[in-house]
């Protein structure tokens, strides 16, 4: 299974390199299905994955100037502060077993598969659907910055709670508050998904999570040539198609993880 999983891993960089996000909601079940994470320690190490080949991704894009900082930062640090809320406040709050009478348990690791499960297929949504021509909302500056910066905090209790980038969140934000151009908002994604999942899991391991350095670092090195490859030929692949049959992908594999995550229950 592990080989099969370092070339989920390689798919999954292109993916991240080709649109700025939706790649990264596949390292937890790749984690958990394909090389046995349990789904908590999963949620925190995919943050090191998707940040270091998100990292990658986004110097690719700075070097080509399609990286708008002052719109980034104003995204990536309430998200950073949303992801640290996630991992270090509202997950070790939550109980083990959650819920538990009459023979039914809902365990931690289920809720945290479940709800990754429900993201894959609201995401699915916007992956599938044909790409109409947006427009950036009319507002006030101000105004504007308060909406990205919220959005930016959401997105991090998300990216904490679930172990992903957020890309597919980001840049409809990026696109429709801030007004930049499609090519701009992935690289920019790149950048923000890369700030708050490093930083979200330097809070990890400074707060004594379980990493599992040797696995994660090829896991990671494979993921940084996937993102390489798919930056290099963006440019060449008509992205809503690839969105639409990778939109498709995630909705079977949402579906599929939220059957196995009920068969998982205890009755």
């Amino acid at each position: 299974m592990e080989n099969l999983g370092f070339i989920a891993s390689f798919v999954m960089g292109i993916i991240l390199g080709l649109m700025g996000g939706g790649g990264s909601i596949l390292t937890v079940p790749i984690l958990v299905y394909l090389f046995g994470f349990s789904p908590t320690v999963a949620a925190g190490n995919s943050l090191f994955v998707v940040g270091l080949t998100a990292l990658i991704g986004s110097a690719m894009y700075i070097r080509k100037g399609d990286v708008d900082f002052k719109t980034g930062f104003s995204f990536a640090v309430p998200s950073v502060i949303g992801v640290n809320i996630s991992r270090g406040l509202i997950i070790p709050k939550i109980p083990e077993i959650i819920v538990s009478f009459n023979g039914f348990a809902l365990t931690k690791e289920i809720l945290i598969m479940a709800t990754f499960a429900a993201l894959m297929i609201a995401a699915s949504y916007s992956m599938i659907k044909t790409k109409s021509e947006r427009k950036p909302m009319e507002m006030r500056p101000l105004m504007r910055v308060a909406l990205i910066a919220f959005e930016g905090l959401i997105v991090g209790l998300i990216a904490g709670f679930v172990g992903a980038g957020g890309g597919f969140l980001i840049i409809p934000a990026l696109v429709l508050l801030a007004g930049l151009s499609m090519r701009i908002a992935i690289g920019t994604s790149l950048m923000i998904i890369a700030l708050q999942s490093l930083l979200g899991f330097a809070g990890d391991v400074a707060r004594g999570a379980s990493v599992e350095w040797s696995r994660l670092g090829i896991i990671a090195t494979i993921a940084v040539i996937g993102i390489v490859v798919g930056s290099a030929v963006a440019h060449k692949i008509k992205e809503q198609q690839l969105k639409t049959a990778f939109g498709w992908f995630v909705l079977i594999m949402g579906f599929t993880i939220l059957v196995e995550q009920f068969r998982h229950l205890s009755f």
